[in-house]
């Protein structure tokens, strides 16, 4: 495959893809065809793919880049590249749960602003993301504003 076809299959640009190499994250240089143009593999680009989901995900470069030279040790280094991995999930989980609470705030503004314009708010029943928890002073800063009216 060609950089510009890795590029479109993956969604990165070929600067990334090119900074990827240079960078230390591929696990070789990808081979260079006749003319001199990188040639990328299929194990090119399913590992592109994956450096693509763990920054995706949060992983620094420096990890990704950790965890690539333990791919490259081989088999001796699966209990490091598991421990690493467990250590990022968690982190993973971590910022779901902070979004989840992120999102209980906006939905209950939500909730709030129709109440106060009239509204009935179907929705606050019906969307989907995690129970209503009920009215936290907190969420405002100003108690005054979870009073109705």
């Amino acid at each position: 495959m060609t950089i510009a076809q890795v590029a479109q299959r993956t969604g990165l640009t070929a600067h990334t893809l090119r900074y990827y190499e240079r960078t230390g994250l591929m696990l070789e240089p990808p081979p260079r065809g006749g003319n001199g143009h990188r040639r990328y593999t299929e194990r090119d680009a399913e590992w592109i793919a994956l450096l693509t989901r763990l920054r995706a995900s949060g992983m620094p470069i420096a990890a990704m880049r950790r965890y690539a030279e333990l791919v490259r040790r081989g088999r001796d280094t699966y209990v490091a590249r598991k421990e690493m991995l467990e250590a990022h999930r968690a982190d993973v989980i971590a910022k779901i749960e902070q979004l989840r609470s992120d999102l209980e705030i906006v939905d209950h503004k939500i909730d709030l602003y129709a109440a106060k314009s009239g509204e009935k708010n179907e929705a606050a029943h019906t969307r989907p993301g995690p129970p209503h928890l009920g009215v936290r002073p907190w969420l405002h800063g100003d108690e005054r504003l979870l009073r109705p009216g």
